[in-house]
């Protein structure tokens, strides 16, 4: 796994830090809900190893224990990692998922801690990873709140959602072969995965979204994904901004048609 991590792009970093100063903080453009920020409570999971994931966690005004509540998982990228519970929050489009009174939701959005990975990204871009390597630290620490706040909140098994960008992008596709029968839908934005295991997660639909002109994460990476995706029968949308950099979650999350379709989604299990 080591391995594997050693040279993952500084430049995914680096290039969002520059990219932020050169468009006069459009990485922060997404401070559209500031505002609501307070409103998301600040919990930390701690699994029986004694790891811990600062994570924040959004619950309906009207949260009633005798209901059902569809579940998102947010994934943030690397620019947003540390220990601070809050800079997860910096690029925060992704609420407008659940602030539709008709759909009522809960939304749980971890932290990576700094220097680490949600899951193994590997240089070149046009090389696969192979095999079926461990999760990554934090990663595993996903899978354990997941697998708490599905059991400590009162969450409809069957509207599990898990959505990333740029490094959570790649952490959503990993996710997702590691807990193929979880999740009823995926948004994937300007990410990548394995193509040669597309096959096993065809089933989730999904809608992927990239930018035209990402200078950070290759859009070939989603082009191929589709394409994969497609020839194993799998049920997905795709969305690509002409002349968009890196930050085209800014347009994804705020498409009218999103979160009527997610929301539309039922869980349907891997056969076989």
């Amino acid at each position: 796994m080591r391995r594997l991590l050693v040279n993952i792009p500084a430049v995914l970093t680096a290039v969002v830090v520059t990219v932020s100063l050169q468009a006069g903080g459009s990485f922060c453009f997404g401070q559209m809900y500031k505002n609501l920020h307070a409103k998301l409570e600040k919990k930390v999971f701690k699994d029986s190893e004694g790891g811990t994931l600062p994570y924040r966690l959004w619950k309906p005004a009207d949260y009633d224990p005798a209901k059902k509540y569809p579940l998102i998982l947010f994934l943030h990228g690397a620019g947003e990692r540390g220990e601070d519970n809050e800079a997860q929050l910096k690029n925060d489009e992704f609420l407008t998922l659940v602030l539709d009174p008709e759909h009522p939701a809960i939304l749980i959005a971890p932290q990576c801690p700094s220097k680490l990975w949600w899951s193994a990204i590997r240089r070149p871009w046009d090389q696969p990873e192979s095999g079926t390597p461990e999760p990554t630290p934090p990663m595993k620490l996903v899978m354990g709140l997941l697998d708490e706040v599905r059991k400590e909140l009162s969450v409809d098994p069957d509207r599990c959602y898990v959505t990333g960008l740029s490094m959570g992008g790649f952490g959503t596709f990993d996710l997702l072969l590691r807990r193929p029968n979880d999740f009823a839908a995926a948004v994937p934005i300007c990410g990548g995965g394995n193509v040669e295991r597309a096959a096993e997660i065809a089933h989730i639909p999904m809608w992927i979204f990239h930018g035209g002109a990402d200078p950070v994460v290759p859009v070939k990476l989603s082009r191929d994904m589709v394409e994969a995706l497609k020839k194993a029968g799998g049920e997905v949308r795709y969305t690509e901004y002409p002349g968009v950099g890196h930050n085209s979650w800014s347009k994804a999350y705020q498409e009218p048609e999103l979160r009527k379709w997610l929301f539309e989604q039922v869980r349907k299990k891997k056969e076989g």
